[in-house]
């Protein structure tokens, strides 16, 4: 895998990852629906989501630049998501979600086809 493919993917997942642990709040899955509390189920699920995307994201990393950089260059991609979902569900939440569901979808074949 070359390290476009790999940056790609690793910020797709980690971009998924991070809005699905954003929404999974209170305050953010307010400012998403409108509606004050989250269902217990729909919490859980969300951080599920969330983590196994930002797990997944440390395959492509490793693969394109090995384990010690690859680890590194997964953390520089989780801090960029955050980053980017923070400012946009601060601008745009129904975006954020709508952009984090494809981020999702664009970042599952790293997963599947094995990085």
């Amino acid at each position: 895998m070359n390290a476009l493919y790999a940056s790609f993917w690793a910020l797709a997942l980690s971009f998924a990852g991070m809005a699905a642990l954003a929404f999974a709040m209170d305050r953010h899955y307010e400012q998403l629906t409108g509606r004050y509390e989250l269902p217990a189920a729909q919490r859980w699920m969300l951080r599920c989501v969330g983590t196994v995307a930002l797990a997944a994201a440390v395959f492509p990393c490793v693969a394109a630049w090995g384990a010690t950089v690859g680890a590194v260059a997964w953390l520089g991609w989780i801090s960029l998501a955050a980053l980017a979902v923070v400012g946009l569900i601060s601008a745009a939440p129904r975006w954020a979600a709508g952009l984090a569901w494809a981020a999702l979808l664009a970042g599952a074949p790293a997963f599947i086809w094995g990085a």
